[in-house]
């Protein structure tokens, strides 16, 4: 028999599944990307996730933050509230709190959620996906900010509304502070602007960061990835997608392909050269300055928006841009 006879023929182009590498762990209870790229393009994705950072909860500000929630610290009780808002940048700390809300709901029948998170208190997002976290929980509290996008357009839309709030203060007219859920690493816009000696004293916010998670690389992840990606090539499938959320995600994906150069720090030679063609997309301009300026390497496509629908619009109008190229030729 002959090997032609044995060899499994490649998938054709059109019916062939490309498959999305999100190097990031699954958000719960859903993940945007997850529903996006499921049914983008007739099914024509298929989105894998492949987490390069590990995220560690620290339980001792959980049970902080716990005991915030029942003591009334949200509510609307002046006498025992100690916060007028909450900030959410991350998708971990969405889930953070969220485990704290679900334990709460599980283990405390008796406590009432509506009274201790009421409609009145804001919970600020700094997009769709920390917003489509926080509206699982179905709480009653507004959630504001899914259009901002980023921490600057952000903080300027938590000193407008904040401001505007009654609520805002306490009965005795002191301004309530913000509590900020972060992790270990995060940009210092939103407290820098809230808290700003420029701004008046009345228009000024106390902002209390609280450290819920920590970060680092995953151990199995190079492994992992480079498992994936010949797994891949023996199929035959001719391209795939990797979305970058992170500068340790650009790296850590270089590295697992034995790219980089460690004398020179550059890459030895393209992801485009491969069997399995890869493209490479990140989520915004921060992620794809650090490939270019420590690599010299220029994704194919830049997010204009850091969400499920600003990378998959992305990576769909490229798609679309090449098959007009081809068909052209």
């Amino acid at each position: 028999m002959s090997a032609s006879s044995t060899t499994p023929a490649p998938p054709s182009a059109a019916a062939e599944k490309v498959p999305v590498l999100l190097l990031k762990t699954k958000s719960t209870p859903v993940d945007g990307y997850q529903d996006f790229f499921s049914a983008a393009r007739n099914a024509r994705f298929d989105p894998i996730f492949v987490p390069v950072l590990e995220h560690r909860f620290r339980p001792e500000a959980l049970q902080d933050l716990r005991r915030d929630i029942i003591s009334g610290g949200f509510s609307n009780d002046a006498s025992r509230a100690k916060y007028g808002a909450t900030i959410f940048t991350s998708q971990r700390a969405v889930e953070a709190f969220s485990q704290v809300v679900a334990e709460l709901r599980s283990e405390t029948a008796e406590l009432d959620l509506e009274d201790l998170l009421p409609a009145t208190l804001p919970l600020y997002v700094v997009g769709p996906a920390t917003a489509r976290g926080l509206r699982a929980l179905n709480l009653r509290c507004l959630i504001v900010g899914e259009e901002s996008g980023n921490g600057e357009v952000l903080a300027q839309l938590i000193l407008e509304h904040y401001n505007g709030l009654s609520s805002a203060a306490t009965a005795g007219g002191k301004r309530l502070p913000i509590l900020f859920l972060v992790g270990e690493q995060r940009r210092d816009i939103i407290p820098k602007t809230l808290q700003s000696a420029e701004l008046p004293e009345h228009q000024r916010s106390r902002v209390d960061e609280v450290v819920v998670y920590e970060t680092g690389e995953m151990q199995s992840f190079r492994a992992d990835f480079t498992a994936l990606v010949k797994q891949h090539e023996g199929a035959g499938i001719r391209q795939q997608w990797v979305v970058v959320f992170s500068p340790t995600g650009c790296r850590a994906l270089l590295e697992s392909l034995g790219l980089v150069d460690q004398a020179t720090g550059k890459l030895t030679r393209s992801l485009r050269d491969a069997p399995t063609r890869t493209w490479i997309s990140t989520i915004g301009p921060t992620t794809r300055d650090y490939l270019v300026k420590n690599f010299d390497y220029e994704p194919d496509v830049c997010s204009k928006k850091p969400s499920p629908e600003g990378v998959g619009s992305a990576i769909e109008e490229f798609m679309q841009n090449r098959a007009e190229s081809s068909q052209s030729l």
